[in-house]
């Protein structure tokens, strides 16, 4: 290998982990704490974001996590209590003294706050509840009413406003009269009188304007209002679709509540993308922090359906008995008709799911998509069932049986990527979540479909 090839490779490897952990200082952390060195800890912690230490704390088992927070204590930050995955944040904060976690919590904006408090018992929301003003409490306990996953749930209260009337100027002169506005905002609201948005300006518009020119002329084209009721999926979504940087909530008579960012919506999206793979995949919302128990009630029910539809499958090959008893070699086939039909049906399903979610395959759209799937299916199955047939040949020294699994295996693409498509469609169409439930279908479908195929042809041109 050249030298340029090994500069190469390890600039990729560094490419890679970027923005991973470094080992080493992990090392240093974990020394610090097993020597209950609290300066050197708080040395080697100061130069971590709170993401890094969140992802530090998640990485250590229950017994090096007490111990690092203890020693860590009074310079706990808000911001990781934000960062960290759902399934340990309550052990954290059992771990925090009430004066640590008081502290912690006042320096969080609402919508963190919410996020925070929203999956907690009663009396670990009421020990947060209490750390904070009273303005803020009022604001924390307001957001909770609305509902789960709502925009309600997800904007934050400190929002920068100024009347539709006002020049930039006097916009200018209120913010510096401020004592305290938001640690990040993007936009000012512009209001009418009765304090409903009409209109944002950014403020690299607001500073690169002169001070006698009017805001409502140097405001936003793209202008989004967000219910605070709308689901917060579609908040993310309308984020992505429009390239918002920030939207104004309104309540039900279309006044000013809130604010919801870029950076909450986006962590919505990814959620939600998450949430998705892990329900293709049949293992639930579960992290790699749950416990054994957890982990084994979310994944059983999954497992028992894959049950049942191994259970039809089996009964499908019963059928056929006595073709698989005079002609052993069909048994050693029959896998790769229903494995290859289970692939390609996840890989339409797959796509299907997507599309829906990013609301690109709609009723304009979907029969289209639905024939370039079969026709997909068919090119493929054809191509597979050219190969598979001199497989055939080759292997068991006559030509009967590869027209067999050849004809078995174009039928189950076609199929697999019509089951693929119209499935997660049909589920979605009568409310049921396609992520959630189409795996089983499809698996059902092309496996019985693949061995009838299979089973059914051989003994029709077999016997």
């Amino acid at each position: 290998m050249s030298e340029y090839d090994d500069q190469h490779e390890t600039e990729a490897e560094r490419d890679e982990d970027a923005y991973a952990l470094d080992p080493q200082a992990i090392a240093r952390i974990m020394f610090a704490v097993d020597t209950n060195d609290r300066d050197r800890l708080l040395s080697e912690m100061e130069p971590l974001h709170a993401a890094d230490i969140a992802d530090l704390l998640e990485q250590l088992n229950a017994f090096d996590r007490r111990r690092l927070i203890e020693l860590y204590s009074n310079e706990f930050d808000g911001e990781i209590l934000s960062e960290l995955d759902e399934s340990i944040r309550e052990d954290v904060l059992s771990i925090l003294s009430p004066e640590v976690l008081a502290e912690a919590v006042r320096e969080l904006d609402s919508d963190d706050v919410v996020d925070l408090v929203e999956d907690l018992e009663e009396d670990q929301q009421e020990a947060i509840l209490e750390a904070l003003e009273d303005s803020d409490r009022a604001a924390v306990q307001k957001s909770l009413t609305y509902p789960e996953y709502s925009a309600g749930r997800l904007m934050q209260r400190e929002v920068v406003m100024a009347p539709e009337h006002w020049n930039v100027g006097e916009a200018i002169d209120f913010l510096r009269d401020q004592e305290e506005l938001p640690d990040q905002f993007y936009h000012i609201v512009l209001v009418d009188p009765r304090l409903r948005p009409v209109g944002n300006v950014t403020l690299g518009k607001l500073m690169g304007s002169r001070r006698e020119i009017l805001l409502k002329s140097i405001a936003e084209e793209t202008f989004h209002v967000i219910p605070v009721t709308q689901d917060e999926g579609d908040v993310a979504y309308a984020f992505n679709q429009y390239h918002l940087i920030s939207a104004p909530v309104v309540d039900e008579n279309d006044r000013l509540v809130g604010v919801i960012t870029i950076d909450d919506a986006m962590v919505v999206l990814d959620e939600e993308h998450e949430e998705d793979i892990m329900r293709l995949a049949g293992v639930g919302e579960g992290g790699l922090n749950d416990n054994i128990a957890e982990t084994t009630r979310q994944r059983f029910p999954w497992l028992a359906v894959n049950l049942v539809t191994a259970i039809l499958a089996s009964l499908v090959i019963s059928m056929f008995e006595d073709t698989i008893a005079k002609f052993v070699s069909l048994a050693v086939l029959m896998p790769i008709v229903a494995s290859m039909g289970g692939n390609a049906g996840t890989q339409s399903l797959t796509v299907a799911v997507r599309a829906i979610a990013t609301k690109d395959l709609t009723g304009r759209n979907v029969w289209r998509v639905i024939r370039r799937e079969v026709l997909v299916g068919l090119v493929n199955g054809t191509i597979f069932a050219v190969v598979m047939g001199i497989v055939g040949v080759l292997w068991f020294g006559g030509p009967e049986l590869g027209y067999v699994i050849a004809a078995a295996m174009v039928i189950n693409l076609v199929v697999a990527g019509f089951a693929g498509t119209v499935i997660p469609v049909v589920l979605e169409r009568i409310g049921v979540d396609p992520a959630l439930a189409s795996g089983a279908f499809v698996t059902t479908v092309t496996d019985v479909v693949g061995f009838f195929a299979f089973l059914g042809l051989a003994g029709m041109w077999l016997l």
